[in-house]
């Protein structure tokens, strides 16, 4: 609680760095802040391409079916890799100024989620376009989701962020294992072709009940079913407080080894 309310009293810094974090991140590029939605456009034409083309798909509608879980991939994994050098970008105000280290995470995955918000509206112009529609009533669910994914996308983002000052290769390795959680993860494919034996293995996977809610609510417009959101609000606070705890434990060596 402590820690919640230090952090509290920056929230005007934590704001500036969000601020900061979205204009720069496409700063001089030509397209500018288009890249939000060009990202995962791109993303969704390779996918949908490989996998209703190439290897084909039973699946109805296929390319939303993708879609909807595939930003909220994106932010997760983008948010876990480039939050992972937030301490080492801002090492000279770690080195000089106080404030809670926290800040700098929360910060980077602020800036992530909100840049998520934008891609969004791209999710809703596809599902009217194609006449797939919404569901108003499942749609009163995503916010709770996408909090959801916050709280985990940062515990995830305290732990890279915090080992990252020790072991610099680690942001060198996420990337990596980026690509392999996505694949382990029902983003791709349904969780339904997944064999029954490794469900278990599965579900301990915090973003499997995460992106099954997603497709719950935005492609087959139900609302999430209990025990799917019972295990995403649990997997997202146990990696939250976990992380919080690891990072509490490193911050103490930031400066010396910064």
């Amino acid at each position: 609680m402590n820690t919640i309310k230090e952090v509290w009293h920056y929230r005007e810094m934590i704001a500036g760095l969000v601020r900061r974090d979205l204009r720069g991140r496409y700063k001089a590029s030509f397209l500018g802040f288009l890249w939000t939605f060009i990202n995962p456009l791109l993303q969704l034409l390779v996918y949908t391409l490989v996998f209703s083309v190439i290897l084909r798909s039973n699946i109805e509608q296929y390319y939303i079916h993708l879609f909807v879980a595939l930003v909220p991939w994106i932010f997760f994994a983008s948010s876990m890799t480039g939050g992972a050098q937030c301490i080492l970008n801002m090492k000279d105000m770690v080195k000089k100024i106080y404030f809670p280290r926290e800040v700098l995470p929360l910060s980077s995955s602020l800036a992530a989620f909100v840049n998520m918000l934008f891609s969004f509206i791209v999710i809703f112009i596809v599902l009217i376009v194609s006449g797939r529609g919404i569901n108003p009533v499942a749609c009163l669910y995503l916010p709770l989701i996408m909090i959801i994914e916050l709280i985990l996308q940062l515990g995830m983002t305290l732990i890279t962020a915090g080992l990252t000052v020790y072991f610099r290769d680690l942001q060198h390795i996420l990337g990596i294992l980026a690509q392999a959680w996505m694949y382990l993860t029902p983003v791709v494919y349904n969780i339904k072709i997944v064999p029954k034996g490794m469900l278990p293995l599965f579900y301990l996977n915090p973003m499997t009940p995460v992106i099954q809610a997603y497709r719950d609510i935005l492609y087959s417009k139900v609302v999430p079913d209990t025990t799917t959101l019972v295990r995403s609000v649990t997997l997202g606070v146990f990696i939250l407080v976990v992380g919080e705890l690891i990072f509490r434990r490193v911050q103490k060596g930031f400066a010396e080894e910064l």
